[in-house]
C-alpha cells in the first residue's frame, strides 16, 4: 500500500502536506519526564493492549512497535517522514508507536506526553483530519481518561500545548514568493493573527526546497475550530499571494521559468553527484514546472516524495553498508536518476 507522500494525485498545486496532532496525557500517571522506568513500560504496556482494536475504528491496518528496539537509522528516517520529531528520536526512555500502513496516522506513546497523535493527508482537508483525530481521540479517552482541569484544559508536559492540546499545520511549496524582499514582513504579519510560519526543512537561507509550514502559535484560550480556521484562512492567504506573484513571472520572465524548470530536471535525470541542498533546489524548481504545466511527465510523480527520499536516513536505508557523506552524495543522483520520470 502507497504511503500518503506516494500518493500522485494532485488536486490542490502548492499544497504538501495538511497535519493534526493532539497531545493527551492519562491521568493515572506522571509525566513522562517523572515516571520511572518500569512505570514506563508498564504504562506503554497497558495503552497498547488497549488499543489493540484501533483499527476498527477507522478501518485501517495499524502494527505496534518498541522504538528503543528499532535501529537508529529507522528512527532518524521516521523523524526525516514527520511520524515522530527529534526529541522522540533520540530519547532513551521506553517510548511506544503505533502507526498505520500509509503512516497517515499515528500515535506516539510515551514520548514527550504519555500519548501523541497524528494524522497526515497530502491535500488541504483540515476539517476532515480533525474529525478523524476527535474520533480517534473521543476513542482512546473512553479506555483511558486524560488529565483535564476545567480551567486549563487538556493538561500537557509542555505550557505551550495546554488547553487544546492541538497543533495544526499545512506544509506549502512557495518558491516565488519566498524570494521577494516583503517575504518577511508578511511572515511577521501573520504571526500578529497567532500563526507561525516557519522553514519545512530548514530556517530562512537553509530552507533550500521553498517549503513553509504555517501552524497556530496558541492552544490556550481559543478553541479547536478557531484553530483550524486561523491556520486555514492563512494558508488560503499565503497560497493565493504565491499565484500572483508567480502569474505576474510567468507573464514577465515565462522563457525563464521554462528554462530554469528544464535546467532542473536536465540535472535531476542525468547529475552523478548530488548534495542534498542542489537536489532540494532543483526538485523545487521541477514542482514549480509541473504545476504550472510548463512541463509533464509521462508517470505521474510526486515530487515530494522523492525530496523525502534523498534526506540522509532515508536515502541510508537502501544501502547495505553505511555511507560517507561524498557517498551519499552519489547515492542520492543515482536514486533521482532511477526515480525520475520521463516528460512527455
Amino acid at each position: 500500500m502507497l504511503k500518503w507522500f506516494e500518493q500522485t494525485e494532485q488536486k490542490q498545486p502548492g499544497i504538501i502536506s495538511s497535519r493534526i496532532r493532539l497531545v493527551r496525557n492519562w491521568e493515572q500517571y506522571p509525566f513522562p519526564s517523572k515516571l520511572t522506568h518500569s512505570q514506563s513500560k508498564e504504562m506503554i504496556r497497558r495503552l497498547e493492549y488497549g488499543l489493540r482494536d484501533l483499527g476498527e475504528i477507522d478501518g485501517k491496518k495499524y502494527e505496534y512497535a518498541n522504538l528503543a528496539e528499532l535501529k537508529e537509522l529507522d528512527r532518524k528516517a521516521l523523524r526525516e517522514r514527520q511520524v515522530i520529531n527529534s526529541t522522540i528520536a533520540t530519547s532513551k526512555e521506553p517510548t511506544g508507536i503505533i502507526i498505520s500502513e500509509t503512516e497517515e496516522t499515528s500515535i506516539v506513546l510515551n514520548g514527550t506526553d504519555h500519548i501523541r497523535l497524528q494524522l497526515l493527508s497530502g491535500s488541504l482537508c483540515l476539517e476532515e483530519l480533525w474529525k478523524q483525530a476527535n474520533q480517534l481521540d473521543d476513542y482512546i479517552n473512553m479506555r483511558f481518561p486524560y488529565a483535564f482541569d476545567e480551567k486549563y484544559g487538556y493538561l500537557t508536559s509542555f505550557p505551550t500545548n495546554v488547553g487544546t492540546g492541538l497543533r495544526v499545520s499545512v506544509v506549502l511549496h512557495l518558491p516565488t514568493l519566498c524570494q521577494g524582499k516583503k517575504f518577511q514582513g508578511l511572515v511577521t504579519e501573520m504571526s500578529r493573527f497567532g500563526a507561525v510560519i516557519k522553514g519545512a526543512f530548514g530556517e530562512s537561507s537553509e530552507n533550500y526546497g521553498a517549503l513553509y509550514q504555517v501552524s497556530n502559535q496558541k492552544t490556550l484560550g481559543v478553541t479547536e475550530k478557531e484553530i483550524l480556521d486561523l491556520v486555514g484562512k492563512v494558508t488560503h492567504q499565503l497560497l493565493a499571494r504565491e499565484r500572483q506573484v508567480r502569474k505576474m513571472a510567468l507573464e514577465k520572465h515565462g522563457l525563464e521559468c521554462a528554462d530554469e524548470a528544464y535546467k532542473s530536471y536536465g540535472v535531476l535525470k542525468y547529475a552523478r553527484r548530488l548534495s542534498a541542498k542542489e537536489a532540494m533546489t532543483y526538485l523545487s524548481q521541477l514542482m514549480s514546472g509541473t504545476n504550472d504545466g510548463i512541463m509533464t511527465t509521462r508517470e505521474p510523480c510526486s515530487v515530494y516524495r522523492l525530496m523525502l527520499g534523498i534526506q540522509p536516513a532515508n536515502l541510508q536505508k537502501l544501502s547495505d553498508r553505511p555511507l560517507g557523506k561524498e557517498e551519499l552524495d552519489v547515492a542520492r543522483a543515482a536514486y533521482l536518476r532511477t526515480e525520475l520520470p520521463e516528460l512527455n
